[in-house]
């Protein structure tokens, strides 16, 4: 059974440094570091003006706060994002502009080593968040950069199990061929985040040939080509939600499946669906939905749903303390 306990406990033994770019400008993130900080779930760096925040809150005073304007290493920050930016056109002078900015600030914050890994998104469309990634931190190989969701909750219909969701916040239109890709990605994230033994399918409005169009062919073809790669993961493919998730409706639908209606990764055809049904299950199933959290990156940046609790920013940092395990290994 996946017990959240399990991954905060995890989160304490690491003691990752996490970075907020956003807390000088929201109040839930403000609320959120607080209890990272007393709880000792992971060592915090706010990214502000000090004496600002700390006449905000005088209990900032016990944080360690970095000023992208001040900080000591600027110069080496302001180098970094030129190097990588210069080929693309930007000028010295631009990077220089551009360092202020909290997001990138932050992230380059994490590319240099100053913090383990950043959390954002509270405040900001995905893109201020997955923007200063892709260009500063980029993808660990040739697979993309690809997003998943942590479903978990009291519900019902879980009954203690957790969830998978990709790609749900940043591939638009996948190929067949990213589809696997995302798929070999969330295996990877569903035993960083400990749900069981992972069990994939592949998403469609068709069960295995119940309809025919292009759509249904692709899913059809990203699971052919992950089955091919991953033959020691239980997978399948094309599937509806209900045949992959319901063991009465997977024995009528799909009664060869190996997945028996026991699947815990969703692969998702495109980012209308996958966006749709994790906030439909959110709002309306009362399942807690950790992310956007950010797969197949160098170093640990994870975004935030604007519409995030304080407890989401919490978890979403425990999720974060927990990918970079994976980076000190590789």
């Amino acid at each position: 059974m996946f017990k959240i306990e399990d991954l905060v406990k995890e989160a304490k033994r690491k003691q990752k440094t996490i970075v907020f770019p956003e807390v000088s400008f929201s109040d839930r993130t403000l609320e959120a570091v607080k209890i990272l900080q007393k709880k000792k779930i992971c060592k915090v760096l706010l990214v502000g003006d000090a004496s600002a925040l700390i006449l905000r809150d005088k209990s900032l005073e016990k944080f360690d706060i970095v000023n992208p304007v001040t900080f000591s290493d600027r110069d080496k920050l302001v180098s970094t994002l030129y190097e990588k930016r210069k080929k693309k056109g930007m000028t010295r002078e631009e990077a220089d502009e551009l360092e202020k900015d909290p997001y990138y600030f932050a992230t380059l914050l994490v590319e240099c080593g100053y913090a383990d890994g950043m959390v954002a998104g509270a405040e900001a469309p995905t893109a201020n968040t997955v923007r200063p990634a892709l260009q500063i931190i980029k993808a660990k190989d040739k697979n993309p950069v690809s997003s998943c969701f942590l479903l978990y909750g009291k519900n019902k219909f879980l009954k203690g199990k957790a969830l998978i969701f990709a790609d749900c916040g940043v591939m638009e239109k996948p190929t067949a061929e990213e589809l696997s890709a995302i798929a070999e990605a969330s295996v990877r994230s569903a035993k960083e985040f400990r749900i069981g033994e992972p069990k994939v399918a592949f998403l469609s409005y068709s069960t295995k040939g119940s309809a025919k169009s292009e759509d249904v062919s692709k899913v059809q073809e990203a699971f052919e080509l992950f089955a091919k790669k991953n033959k020691d993961v239980i997978s399948d493919g094309e599937l509806q939600f209900d045949a992959s998730m319901v063991k009465g409706v997977a024995e009528q639908k799909a009664p060869k499946s190996p997945l028996k209606g026991d699947a815990n990764v969703l692969i998702f055809p495109d980012i209308n669906a996958g966006n749709i049904c994790y906030k439909t299950a959110q709002y309306l199933g009362g399942i807690n939905a950790i992310g956007p959290i950010l797969q197949n990156l160098k170093k640990p940046v994870n975004d935030l749903s604007r519409g995030c609790s304080v407890s989401d920013i919490v978890m979403l940092s425990v999720v974060t303390a927990l990918q970079c395990e994976e980076e000190q290994k590789s």
